[in-house]
């Protein structure tokens, strides 16, 4: 498999799992989010690339930083109230 991601190749869930490093599970939940689109072709899932390459873009991390942060606040507000 090639190191580069081309926005105009399509890809199955495994490859883009392999290019994000993420595990089937997590593939699962970001699909089902809308994080990563995924069309059905003959039954079969296929991403392309240029939304494999939104997910690693600068943006997207400093979105996902937001994000977290956020989450990992609410967190602790909700444990302090126990």
């Amino acid at each position: 498999m090639s190191d580069e991601i081309k926005p105009e190749k399509i890809y199955t869930p495994k490859e883009a799992r392999d290019f994000l490093k993420i595990s089937e599970s997590t593939m699962k939940r970001m699909l089902k989010a809308g994080v990563i689109k995924a069309y059905k072709v003959s039954g079969q899932y296929r991403i392309w690339g240029r939304d494999i390459l939104k997910i690693v873009s600068s943006e997207a991390v400093i979105k996902g930083d937001r994000v977290y942060l956020t989450v990992k606040e609410k967190i602790k507000n909700t444990i302090k109230k126990w």
